[in-house]
């Protein structure tokens, strides 16, 4: 079984993100999504949305879909946003994602590559759900970064940063050689149509005497460097379906089991007459984790 890290009963919000000085990580991401990311669209999926910290980028389409692997996760997406009919809560595994085939024009998925210990997998299944038109921004954590290659010159880490297999830290914190990367997205039929290279000034003494404005706006100035060049410690990709085809898109939810079309709503799940699963479908929230 792939192993899977759960933010299950995890305080992110508020110890990573509120309590951790990262505005200008916040910042800076905003800008390379404002940037890549089409303006509008019918369906949008974000992919271990957690909180919802990015929701609110996605103003131009109808209907977004927030999943995540912790069901606490998404709860606190709901307190945060508040009530808007145009998001839909999702509980489930990346490596087998409850939905039809091209079902979204648009895929954003920030901060969750580097959990992922099966990437390839991962890529082919985010493929999968891409509509033949549609554009995935995925980001994912570089291994060869300045930091990095200068601590292994001086001999201060064990590691190469420029040997392409992935580098896991800690467990399930994982971080990517840029070429290899390149390669996997080639394997699972993506496109690579443009790169942008983020944190440039993710130093604490840094953040300890500029503002994250200032930083952020330098940062935004460098983001396309990315073009030619990957040293900084995080990469935004902008990928499209290589092999364009004609397929209608006919429903939305499948069985991440057994992969049935035809799921029946009852009142509080959803029922796979092919496996005899339910999916349980409570507070607002669609849990394809475990079968009820």
């Amino acid at each position: 079984m792939t192993r899977i890290c759960d933010y299950e009963g995890s305080r992110y919000r508020k110890e990573f993100w509120e309590s951790g000085n990262r505005q200008y990580e916040d910042m800076a991401e905003r800008i390379a999504l404002a940037k890549m990311l089409p303006p509008t669209g019918k369906r949008l999926i974000e992919v271990g949305a957690g909180f919802g910290r990015m929701a609110d980028m996605y103003k131009g389409y109808e209907q977004v879909v927030l999943l995540d692997y912790a069901r606490t996760q998404l709860e606190e997406a709901q307190r945060y946003l508040g009530q808007d009919n145009r998001f839909i809560f999702v509980v489930a595994d990346v490596y087998q994602l409850p939905f039809v085939s091209h079902l979204f024009d648009a895929l954003v998925m920030i901060r969750v590559m580097h959990h992922l210990v099966d990437a390839p997998a991962a890529l082919s299944e985010l493929k999968r759900i891409i509509s033949p038109d549609g554009a995935a921004i995925i980001e994912y954590a570089s291994k060869r970064h300045l930091k990095a290659i200068l601590r292994w010159l001086l001999r201060r880490q064990e590691w190469n940063p420029f040997n392409p297999e992935p580098h896991e830290f800690v467990e399930l914190n994982i971080d990517f050689h840029p070429a290899w990367m390149r390669q996997q997205f080639t394997a699972a039929n993506f496109d690579i149509q443009e790169i942008r290279s983020l944190s440039h000034f993710r130093l604490p003494l840094l953040k300890k005497f500029f503002p994250p404005q200032f930083l952020a706006a330098l940062d935004g100035w460098a983001q396309p460097t990315g073009r030619w060049w990957q040293y900084t410690p995080s990469i935004f990709v902008k990928a499209a379906p290589q092999k364009k085809t004609a397929d209608i898109v006919t429903g939305f939810f499948k069985c991440p089991a057994c992969h049935n079309h035809t799921l029946k709503k009852t009142e509080n799940a959803l029922f796979c007459p092919s496996c005899q699963r339910h999916w349980e479908y409570r507070d607002g929230i669609y849990d394809f984790r475990t079968p009820a």
